[in-house]
């Protein structure tokens, strides 16, 4: 048997939950094309984002850790395909869309600057008189306008749920801004799968990247009421932690996340009535949400990491390096354009000089802003 996209779409109206979306409901494309003969729009969607040149440049951009740290640290890139593969196993569970959630998973990050947080702040702080910077707004900045890889337009011309699910990004440290995207309506259920997913997976894989590097010790998570559960549950209680021990340990804690996660949506699906998408996003709460206990304890855990990993001396340091990098590249374009590439500066008549500058940076691995820093400022180093 053949799978067309027609059988495709006939699969998911009988596996998909009510308010799951139907790829053949789609408000479809900027730009009207012809669909694939044996893909679903949103698995095009998917694969489109997979070969930007944007996604590929996560590999080298930081997670918590800089590139240069170790190559066995996480980076953008492992850290989203990891935020994907928990979301997928998030939205087949609770009966919504599983391809639309991996694309926005996908797409979630590809407008994160060089230097993780740290660079995006320094951005903004640089780009405080022009309209600020913001990677919600550049992946869609990326997705819609940037991105050059088809003839008749600019962008990758995704569809409208795809879109809409980047803009709704949110999580405690990412806010929406949807003002072009029905902002009375909250993000569809896969949009907020892909919250949920990215927020789990950072919180447990900056804790195992962090037991890792030794800035974060057994000892010190002492009391951390996750920690107790997971170290209760695997039987690990004066165990050494060793590699082998804390795969375990981490594997535990995204398992207890993922159960909560589907036990308490689930619940709290049947309790709002929704039949349908549109009775879902008209709701005035997100419906997929862990249980007020696991809320408290991920609360607890996000603090520790806080002030543990992110505020470590190590940590800081290669951020108050990361944020001179950025400063001093952007001021001396700005001070000189003619030193940015021919092809970039063909953009500043369109966007303005600023604009032109933030796009060129945003889309820089934490590598080559060094290599340019150096080949700016060095002068023993060719430009």
């Amino acid at each position: 048997m053949i799978y067309t996209r027609q059988k495709l779409e006939e699969l998911e109206d009988r596996a998909l939950a009510p308010y799951g979306i139907r790829s053949k409901n789609s408000k479809g494309r900027a730009f009207p094309e012809d669909e694939p003969s044996y893909r679903t729009v949103f698995q095009r969607d998917r694969d489109r984002i997979l070969h930007t040149t944007a996604f590929r440049r996560l590999e080298y951009k930081t997670q918590v850790f800089i590139v240069s740290e170790g190559d066995y640290y996480r980076t953008r890139l492992t850290h989203t395909l990891e935020v994907a593969q928990i979301g997928r196993t998030l939205a087949r569970a609770l009966g919504a869309n599983e391809d639309l959630v991996e694309a926005i998973c996908l797409a979630h990050d590809i407008g994160h600057s060089p230097f993780g947080h740290s660079g995006e702040n320094i951005l903004n702080r640089l780009m405080k008189d022009y309209n600020g910077f913001d990677h919600n707004k550049q992946s869609l900045r990326i997705v819609t306008k940037l991105a050059k890889r088809y003839p008749e337009f600019s962008g990758l011309n995704l569809t409208w749920e795809t879109r809409e699910g980047i803009v709704k990004h949110e999580t405690e440290y990412d806010i929406s801004d949807a003002s072009d995207f029905n902002p009375d309506l909250r993000g569809h259920l896969e949009a907020q799968i892909a919250n949920i997913a990215d927020e789990l997976a950072y919180s447990a894989h900056d804790l195992d990247d962090g037991l890792r590097s030794g800035m974060i010790t057994t000892s010190m998570l002492e009391g951390i009421t996750l920690w107790e559960i997971m170290l209760e549950s695997v039987g690990l209680r004066n165990a050494k932690l060793d590699e082998l021990n804390r795969h375990r340990l981490i594997r535990r804690l995204i398992g207890l996340e993922i159960s909560d996660m589907v036990k308490t949506t689930s619940q709290r699906l049947r309790e709002s009535g929704a039949q349908s998408v549109e009775d879902l996003q008209r709701l005035d709460y997100n419906v997929a949400s862990f249980s007020e206990d696991m809320h408290r304890r991920n609360r607890e855990l996000k603090d520790f990491l806080y002030s543990n990993l992110y505020r470590h001396h190590r940590v800081t340091r290669m951020q108050d390096k990361a944020e001179r990098v950025i400063s001093d590249i952007f001021q001396a374009y700005q001070r000189e354009p003619a030193m940015l590439p021919h092809h970039i500066q063909k953009r500043i008549d369109k966007v303005g000089l600023e604009r032109t500058i933030c796009d060129y940076i945003a889309g820089m691995t934490d590598r080559y802003a060094i290599e340019e820093h150096s080949k700016l400022f060095n002068p023993t180093v060719r430009p």
